[in-house]
């Protein structure tokens, strides 16, 4: 029998003693269950002393073929999990944002990060100047659930996901990640033994990647009844390759989620497009993440640095996705759009020493015409 209403799981939080994890995690109507963990922002590469007005406008929405694409992510959801966005931004003109703060400081964003990443998904222009991927978003839901400082807990990711879910999302885009560390940290300043602080937290990160798996679970459910959701992350800026090629830290949750598009950044090179020193390995797919240019805080532009800069320009492509694949007659579901995504990725233009493992699947691409 197929369900005439769509599953509806519930996401609680409940301070459990040791015993009840155990009877809890036996219980077959829990999914998974986890130890609320701290997130934090995945912070933007210095620039190195390059000035925005060095950097080169939209050169990632070109290298993306966002700039001759026939489609504009018209009539796609997008929400945006971060630390916020400012509303009140001229880039963002005739976008209706639905928001909600998870982190308890206030929809605005204080930090930055938030109001960059939407820029590069859907920002219209500013003073002239193109940032957005996919200018014809008009509904955008924000979830701030990174504080002004950039942390956060595992706890507010997996509500903003159930709410980004609930409001039937196309595509969700966040450039967090688990802090491990920070979790060591926490619990060796609360009196717990090295070791013991180490083994609790290795714990928390694979229950909270376990947690991660069920979401993703939840959203491949539902999609039957409302298409379903694409995932972008980014894939981690810990690699330091610049300091010895062989210094590689692999994508981190919840780029390494099951079913997350995660998503490695890309720089300009004299032999074409190469990975950034700082780009965590292993990601699904990669984009642009050096020099790239988008909305500031307080009006205005700015250049960053990271796979948080990658990571918007493949939520914004993703968009154009959902709009082709609906354009097409073609069945217009996460899956569809996924598989599209990743199979119209390009290696042309990356430098040729560029490892695969780097790079994933290549560079993301715009539709260039309605798929059949």
């Amino acid at each position: 029998m197929i369900a005439a209403v769509p599953p509806s799981p519930k996401l609680e939080t409940a301070d459990l003693t040791a015993a009840d994890m155990r009877d809890v995690a036996h219980d077959p109507s829990v999914a998974a269950v986890a130890r609320a963990m701290p997130t934090k922002l995945i912070e933007p590469e210095p620039l190195d002393d390059v000035r925005a007005e060095d950097a080169e406008p939209a050169w990632g929405v070109a290298a993306v073929g966002a700039l001759d694409a026939p489609f504009t992510g018209a009539g796609v959801r997008v929400a945006v999990l971060d630390t916020g966005i400012d509303t009140d931004h001229p880039a963002f003109a005739g976008v209706k944002l639905v928001t909600r703060d998870f982190a308890g400081s206030g929809i605005e964003d204080a930090n930055g990060h938030g109001t960059h990443c939407a820029g590069t998904i859907f920002g219209r222009d500013v003073d002239g100047t193109r940032i957005g991927v996919a200018r014809g978003v008009t509904d955008a839901l924000i979830g701030k659930v990174l504080g002004d400082d950039g942390s956060g807990s595992s706890e507010m990711l997996f509500d903003a996901i159930k709410w980004a879910s609930d409001q039937q999302a196309q595509v969700v885009s966040m450039s967090l990640g688990f802090d491990f560390p920070g979790l060591v940290e926490q619990l060796i300043g609360e009196g717990w033994p090295d070791l013991l602080a180490a083994s609790v937290a290795l714990e928390g990160y694979r229950m909270n990647l376990r947690m991660f798996d069920a979401l993703m679970d939840m959203l491949r459910t539902q999609a039957p009844f409302s298409g379903g959701t694409v995932v972008c992350a980014a894939a981690g800026n810990e690699s330091r390759r610049n300091i010895d090629p062989g210094f590689e830290v692999s994508a981190s949750v919840p780029a390494a989620a099951f079913g997350v598009v995660s998503v490695g950044a890309l720089g300009q090179g004299d032999a074409g497009l190469g990975i950034a020193a700082f780009s965590n390995t292993n990601p699904t797919v990669s984009a642009p993440g050096v020099n790239v240019i988008s909305a500031a805080t307080g009006g205005g532009l700015r250049a960053l640095n990271g796979t948080s800069m990658a990571c918007p320009h493949t939520a914004g492509i993703a968009a154009l996705w959902w709009e082709a694949q609906r354009a097409s007659g073609s069945p217009a579901n996460a899956e569809a759009v996924r598989a599209r995504l990743l199979a119209t990725c390009t290696t042309a233009g990356l430098d040729p020493a560029t490892d695969a493992l780097d790079r994933g699947q290549g560079l993301v691409q715009a539709p260039r015409a309605a798929v059949g």
